[in-house]
């Protein structure tokens, strides 16, 4: 299935400044989140009240562009009412869907507010045709945001079969557990990224010095060792270095950033709705660089030109970049 419509850019926004940002530089939806575990990126000085959300919305609609309220993670027991109250006031605010993975949230949703668009979260893990459809026929999904673990050509078998649309990434962190049914942050912190919003989190992140060499850890847990005088990664277990026998390396992926600038011919192709950009917790400036790169990019697919390659390197995660699941076999 080939998208004839020009693709949607879906631009993060972890701040209000970052939010003007991301619209000044050409972003068609920009996605963000309250200041509470009701979402994936529950970081200090991160997120929006709901007075700030209101604001958003109405420079976000002056400039263009959509607001998508990310609601992702998943109800404690006992305390649903914090999410309830979360979609109830993203209503309020005017924003123009919610990004929900829980299905109580998505019954909540459909049964409270039956207008708003819905979209279902990458933390859903919603990776074939039939959990596509169980989503849209029993909730009216309206987008899927596809997880970080499928081929160009899967995401087109996909798109073949559905009617929705669907949304991947395109650059920014990359996560390649499946999205939603990630322990292991949880396991080394006792915080976990799906229910507190909190993927290896600042306060359990400690580096120090030893024998000639930056060691960074996660808990109680060795991530990575490198020389005193080189940049050491940020300690992330599924990016860890670790050492098994003989064998010393990056288990499941090297600490570098997804940059899918070169595949968007292809996945328009494929059918794809929507390019999500990765990085709610980033500056205004990165985000402004990176949209305003994107918005090229797509610009010049749609008008038949070449897609600039490799002038976002500076910003990624090591300096280096992959293709990630769109080209890898690692599976």
């Amino acid at each position: 299935m080939q998208n004839s419509r020009r693709p949607e850019l879906v631009c993060p926004a972890g701040t209000p400044a970052a939010l003007r940002a991301a619209v000044d530089a050409g972003a068609d939806s920009v996605y963000c989140g309250f200041c509470d575990e009701t979402n994936a990126r529950n970081f200090p000085g991160l997120n929006f009240t709901s007075v700030e959300l209101a604001e958003g919305v109405r420079y976000a609609h002056t400039g263009g562009a959509r607001i998508l309220v990310a609601i992702n993670t998943f109800p404690r027991a006992g305390a649903a009412e914090l999410w309830h109250r979360a979609i109830d006031n993203a209503v309020r605010a005017g924003a123009d869907a919610v990004i929900l993975a829980d299905i109580g949230l998505l019954a909540y949703a459909r049964e409270r507010h039956p207008d708003l668009r819905r979209h279902l979260s990458v933390q859903a893990a919603a990776s074939n045709a039939d959990a596509i459809r169980f989503y849209v026929e029993e909730f009216g999904v309206r987008r899927v945001v596809l997880p970080r673990v499928l081929t160009v050509n899967e995401i087109a078998a996909i798109n073949r079969e559905v009617a929705c649309e669907t949304e991947v990434f395109v650059f920014g962190g990359l996560c390649v557990m499946a999205e939603g049914r990630c322990s292991l942050s949880s396991y080394a912190t006792g915080k976990s990224p799906n229910m507190n919003g909190v993927c290896s989190p600042a306060s359990h992140v400690h580096y120090r010095e030893e024998k000639g060499e930056l060691v960074s850890r996660l808990g109680d847990f060795t991530i990575d060792r490198v020389p005193r005088h080189q940049p050491a990664p940020y300690p992330t277990l599924c990016k860890g270095c670790f050492s098994a026998g003989d064998y010393r390396g990056h288990v499941f992926e090297d600490p570098v950033s997804l940059d899918a600038a070169t595949l968007i011919p292809q996945l328009v192709q494929a059918g794809v709705s929507a390019f999500k950009i990765e990085g709610r917790q980033r500056s205004r400036s990165y985000i402004r660089d990176v949209v305003t790169n994107f918005r090229r990019a797509v610009d010049a697919q749609m008008a038949g030109e070449p897609i600039p390659a490799g002038v976002l390197q500076h910003l990624s995660e090591g300096q280096t970049t992959t293709a990630g699941a769109y080209r890898k076999t690692w599976r």
